[in-house]
Formats: C-alpha cells, structure tokens, sequence
C-alpha cells in the first residue's frame, strides 16, 4: 500500500518543477525522506520559498529559481536528471478565464520546453500534472479515461494540449510520459489565501479566523477530494509504470464523491464552530459534480491509494491548526 515498497536505484536523482509549490514540495520532502537525490525547479510566482527552505540543508537537494517558459532554464535543469516530475503550472479555472494567453505561455509551452528538455537530456519517465478538468461537460459518473467532453475553460484547454503533447513526446521521441488528471488535491502546505485558493483550506483558514465563509453555488456539487499522500504515491508509482503504460493519461483521486456543503458542516463539526455558511453565484467553467474510476491507474500503475477523505480530511485540518 502507499508508495512505502517503491524502490528505485540509489543514485537515481528527481526533477521537481513547481516544486515550491503545493504538490511539489510535498513530493520533494517525500523523495528526499526515501534517500534520493532532489533538484527543485520553482519561479516562486505561485510557489513559496518557505514550502522549500526545510530542506536547504540536505546534501541531496538543489533549488534553482527559474521559468519553464525559458528553454535554456529547463535544459539545465534536466542534466543528469532520470525522473522528471512536472508540477509547474498555474492552476484555478476562473483566473484561467482571466488570463489566457498566459495560461497558454505557461501551462503549455512550458510543459511542452519542459518535454523537449527531457527529451535532450535522456530523462527515463516523465510525470506530468493534468487534471480532471479535461472531462469538461461530459456528464457521465465515474469520470473514465477516453470519455470526455467539451472542455469548459483555457486551463482545461492547457491540461489537455499537456496531454496530447505527451503522447507525440512517447510516439514520435521515445519519452516515456505520463500524465496524471489529479483530483481536487488537498493537504499540508495548500495555500489557504487569495481569491483563487483552494475551498478546503480556504474555508479552514476563515472558520479558524472566525470569519463566514462563503461557498459558491448551492453547496450541492460533489468532488473527488484526495489527499496528498495519495497524488505522491501515484507520481512514484508513474516513474516506475512499463513502458506499454507510457503515453496515457490517467485519473488520480481516491474514487469518492464528497458534497460542498457535507465537507463545511463537517469542518465546523471537527473545529468546534456554529458558523452558517453564505452562498454566492456558481463559478464559470466549473462543473457540477466529480467522481473519479481508478481502475486504469490500479492496473497499469500499480496505483493503490489507502488514504479516504475522511482520514485525509482528519491529518489535514491538524496541519492548519498547528501552521496557520
């Protein structure tokens, strides 16, 4: 279970970019706690330097500060580098709407500098970050590999032009890609602040500030929250994945279906509050309802996640009472 039996050669070194970030310095603190070597690639736009910095005395971990939108940047990067772990990106649907022609420079030129690097410096496995944002309008549940819909936002658009680069990256270059459609990821370390922020530890952070939250739409859509642990195991289990797995895309969440306003009145439960929530307009682009099958990564990566919601949701809340 977990990533615990993953095993990779002693002096296998990792790429983290974006790797200041949520996910990144979660995979960064993991891979250097297994015994392997770390280089983080972050411009700390999105990132925080403070995600990072307990690991600045590790002999095995290097921080370089730099844009995936620079060439020359990701290919030094990638020297000497056997697994690369492709975290930078600039999430939120609404701020996508917002921003374009940026989502467009970062979220796929970036990917795609970051590919051709790869590429030139004979990287082994390359895992990249997609999202379940891909589905768009495809209104079945369970979400499925190969069944999508129309996308519904420029950051869905980047995540799947992510994708489709891949794919030629393994057909045409023989780069063993893998793209990994997360699931409203959560957890130590997920920013709480901002207009874009994340609603689980969004709405953490202002019920421990006393504040009333307000959840957009009725509070009846439903998402596959995972927890960190999970999106880690699923990363490493990815560098390790055959090469028949390579090119494909593949859903990672716990294969649960939450409901927005189950998750607040729990918070409110497990923190000791009585704070009605508000309720504002539904957000563009976003989708309704979320609910993952896992059964392509279960069979091709090995993926086997042992962390649920409630038990990610218990580790989570502790984290931002003892850090906030």
């Amino acid at each position: 279970m977990g990533y615990s039996e993953v095993i990779f050669p002693a002096s296998s070194m990792f790429l983290v970019t974006g790797g200041a970030g949520f996910i990144g310095s979660n995979l960064c603190e993991t891979i250097l706690n297994l015994g392997y070597k770390v280089r983080c690639l972050d411009d700390l736009s999105t990132g925080k330097q403070t995600n990072v910095d307990l690991f600045l005395g590790n002999p095995n971990y290097e921080f370089i500060k730099g844009d995936i939108k620079d060439l020359d940047t990701c290919m030094k990067a990638c020297e000497g580098v056997d697994y690369v772990l492709n975290q930078a990106a600039w999430g939120s649907v609404p701020r996508s709407i917002e921003m374009p022609l940026f989502y467009c420079a970062n979220n796929i030129q970036g990917t795609l500098n970051m590919l051709e690097a790869a590429r030139q410096n004979g990287v082994k496995k390359f895992v990249y970050a997609s999202s379940s944002s891909v589905y768009g309008d495809e209104p079945n549940l369970p979400k499925k590999e190969g069944r999508e819909g129309n996308l519904l936002s420029p950051y869905a658009v980047s995540k799947r032009a992510d994708e489709e680069w891949a794919k030629q990256y393994t057909k045409h270059y023989g780069l063993d890609t893998y793209g990994l459609r997360y699931f409203n990821v959560f957890g130590r370390r997920q920013d709480p602040n901002g207009a874009y922020a994340a609603v689980i530890p969004k709405f953490i952070k202002q019920l421990l500030d006393g504040e009333t939250p307000t959840i957009n739409g009725d509070g009846k859509q439903s998402r596959d929250f995972t927890y960190i642990e999970n999106v880690i195991e699923a990363n490493l289990k990815a560098c390790l994945a055959p090469h028949e797995a390579a090119g494909e895309a593949f859903n990672v969440a716990y294969g649960g279906r939450e409901y927005l306003l189950d998750i607040y009145y729990g918070l409110t439960e497990a923190l000791g509050l009585d704070i009605e929530p508000n309720f504002g307009p539904d957000r563009a682009g976003d989708i309704k309802h979320s609910n993952a099958d896992i059964s392509k990564a279960k069979e091709l990566l090995g993926y086997d996640p042992d962390w649920s919601f409630d038990r990610g949701i218990k580790a989570a809340i502790e984290w931002y009472k003892e850090n906030l």
